[in-house]
């Protein structure tokens, strides 16, 4: 669900964006390119899983301006942007204008211009002017992917490879290595180049001999030439294995491993077992596992020879977390570890991308958190997912289920455009194997009646919304976001359909997994402001990050005031919705369906907001979450013969839920990383 700008030089983006693209609305998933392109235009494909969902097309008229025009389609969703660029001798921009919708079809509009007399810039999120400057580039916020070819060519004509960005930081590039390609009798010289100072990673481009964007490639999608489609696995395996080395170098580095034990003395630790804090305590890891775990005695307690031995006052000892919604690509398995993240759950990836990734972070070679693996599950057709595992009848469901149980998954996830009639039977085959059960309700059904047919947990507060819409017959498509916003500030929560609701998710023990740090944005962003997600760490984040926080990518437009007010009154009633289902016994699950890490934090936050007692909220996003697995005898609380994951936090969570985002220290497997490190290597300033 993520949807932070789209850039093309930004592939980690990229592949949160396209790891939801479907088709949209009974429509082709090309959409049709506009009848006023010219026959000449470059036009570049964008391809998930090799199925093609969008097109840039660029051209150039007589009078040196580029044009181009960038579209993709996501169920209804997805941009449509039109823009326009000039460029001086040294390739930097001098003019640029863009209109169109962003993703989620809000209105944009930007225009940016470079003279003698100064700079200046507008768009839905900022209005600047700056004095005259011949090498500064700046990077629109809401044009196509073409900004990233210009980009790549200012580097390539300027001094040492680097230019300071506008508002702020700087970009360098690489070259890294050729490949010579052939398709259909064409041939092409493909050049790999990373550009570094955009984000948290390097973003990888691969240019022709004429130095032209050629294509933009990540795990499972792309951008090329039509044309050329088939070489995209050959682009893939090859920029695969620098994104390899790097993360196997940046592993060495900063994994530290004790030579003998490790001990944390003078340490408070929260019991996840009954949700108290224990003071000045001992905790001893030996290898993976925790060794002991007693009152501080100071000098009297023996200490092995060979120990790492970390003070602790003033600190707080807690299980690592767990994020039980998760879709983990190789920066969000970094960036999670760094948040005290330790554990994710992950509800839909390829089989073949998160099985390397997995094997990746268990032989030491990727930094990333344990993970625990859903098979997804959807129906083929109009607007089947991304992630190509579907099911048209009773046996290719019963197959699917099968071969994720093969694999060991734990979990079923089923998604929209599953047939309603298919849910038990999903259900009955999962239940067999010993898999537990959960997803988005699908489309034709509410949440009453993907509970009694077996579904084990819900993903997302607005499916709990829509069981009280029967009316909104269609959930494929972004009414499922739209509806609930403008309507559930209307739905009674003490009204007896609420109720008998809330009884059955007791019955049946249903587990909640509401996203509502993902809710807050959609409701509640406004372009121009910090993304709710990264508003506590916004001021330590790179410039080019920050711009794109306050694009509020993943906003609902609210310009009517009338539907702001309703949207952000729908918010609220979920958020009371959250502590009815607390306080009528409900297991509720910490999750984000985000890839930052500190969204988790963020998602604690606002249980605490909610009413739920900070203790408790740390219970759930530890040892309630390995329970619901049924991995507590391994993970979830600090005790002897446990795995060594833990986080020291230099502050009290369970007094102060916003302290969680303070780790001075990260223990996974018994292996010690530093946050403050690990954040430097991704341009993430210390605290």
């Amino acid at each position: 669900m993520p949807n932070k700008s789209f850039r093309i030089i930004r592939p980690a983006v990229l592949a949160v964006l396209l790891a939801a693209i479907a088709v949209a609305q009974e429509q082709s998933p090309l959409p049709a390119l506009p009848s006023d392109i010219p026959k000449d235009a470059i036009v570049r494909i964008l391809l998930t899983d090799k199925t093609p969902s969008g097109q840039d097309a660029v051209w150039t008229t007589a009078d040196g301006v580029i044009h181009e025009f960038f579209q993709f389609n996501d169920r209804g969703r997805g941009p449509k942007i039109y823009s326009q660029y000039r460029v001086n001798r040294n390739g930097l921009v001098t003019w640029e204008e863009s209109k169109g919708v962003d993703y989620m079809k809000s209105p944009v509009e930007e225009r940016f211009s470079s003279t003698a007399q100064g700079i200046s810039w507008k768009n839905e999120a900022e209005e600047e002017k700056r004095p005259a400057s011949e090498t500064n580039f700046y990077i629109d916020l809401d044009g196509g992917p073409e900004a990233g070819e210009l980009l790549l060519q200012a580097l390539l004509k300027s001094k040492g490879g680097k230019l300071p960005l506008l508002p702020g930081g700087e970009a360098s590039v690489r070259k890294l290595q050729t490949l010579d390609l052939a398709a259909s009798a064409k041939k092409v010289k493909a050049t790999l180049f990373a550009i570094d100072g955009l984000g948290f990673t390097p973003s990888y481009v691969w240019l022709d001999a004429e130095q032209r964007l050629f294509a933009s490639v990540s795990s499972w999608s792309a951008m090329i030439p039509q044309g050329f489609e088939s070489v995209v696995p050959e682009l893939q395996a090859a920029q695969r294995k620098v994104e390899d080395a790097r993360a196997a170098e940046l592993a060495s580095k900063l994994t530290h491993k004790p030579a003998g034990d490790l001990i944390i003395k003078n340490v408070s630790v929260f019991d996840t077992e009954t949700g108290a804090v224990k003071s000045n305590q001992r905790v001893m890891v030996h290898g993976d596992r925790i060794l002991a775990v007693q009152p501080e005695q100071g000098q009297k307690q023996e200490v092995a020879k060979g120990s790492e031995v970390i003070d602790g006052t003033g600190k707080m000892l807690l299980p690592g977390l767990w994020d039980m919604h998760s879709h983990l690509g190789r920066g969000s398995a970094y960036l999670n570890v760094a948040a005290g993240v330790t554990t994710v759950r992950d509800l839909g990836n390829p089989i073949e991308e998160l099985t390397k990734l997995r094997d990746e972070i268990e032989s030491g070679r990727q930094i990333g958190p344990r993970v625990v693996r859903a098979g997804f599950i959807d129906g083929p057709g109009p607007y089947e997912g991304p992630i190509k595992v579907l099911a048209s009848n009773a046996e290719e469901a019963k197959e699917r289920v099968d071969n994720y149980a093969r694999l060991g998954y734990a979990q079923i996830k089923i998604y929209s455009s599953v047939k309603p009639e298919l849910v038990p039977i999903i259900a009955t085959e999962a239940h067999k194997l010993g898999l537990r059960v959960s997803g988005h309700v699908p489309s034709g059904m509410i949440a009453e009646q993907f509970i009694r047919d077996g579904a084990d947990e819900i993903q997302h507060m607005n499916f709990i919304f829509l069981n009280f819409m029967p009316d909104v017959k269609e959930t494929r498509t972004p009414a499922r976001f739209t509806e609930p916003g403008k309507r559930g500030a209307g739905l009674d929560l003490n009204s007896p359909a609420v109720n008998d609701f809330i009884a059955l998710l007791k019955a049946h023990q249903t587990v909640v997994d509401p996203t509502m740090a993902i809710w807050e944005a959609t409701y509640t962003d406004r372009r121009g402001q910090p993304s709710h997600p990264d508003a506590y760490i916004f001021d330590r984040l790179p410039v080019q990050v920050q711009r794109g926080s306050k694009a509020a990518g993943e906003a609902l437009d609210a310009s009517d005031p009338a539907v702001d007010k309703q949207y952000r009154d729908s918010f609220a009633n979920m958020l009371r919705m959250l502590k009815k289902l607390y306080d009528n016994g409900i297991q509720i699950v910490a999750g984000t369906d985000q890839g930052s890490g500190y969204a988790l934090h963020r998602e604690l936050e606002l249980y605490v907001q909610a009413g739920i007692p900070a203790n408790e909220v740390l219970r759930m996003a530890t040892l309630k979450a390995a329970q619901v697995m049924h991995l507590d005898h391994d993970f979830g609380s600090i005790a002897p013969g446990k795995f060594a994951d833990l986080i020291l936090v230099n502050g009290d969570p369970a007094a102060n839920i916003s302290d969680i985002r303070r780790a001075d220290l990260v223990v996974k497997n018994g292996e010690v990383l530093r946050p403050a490190e690990l954040y430097r290597e991704f341009g993430i300033r210390a605290q």
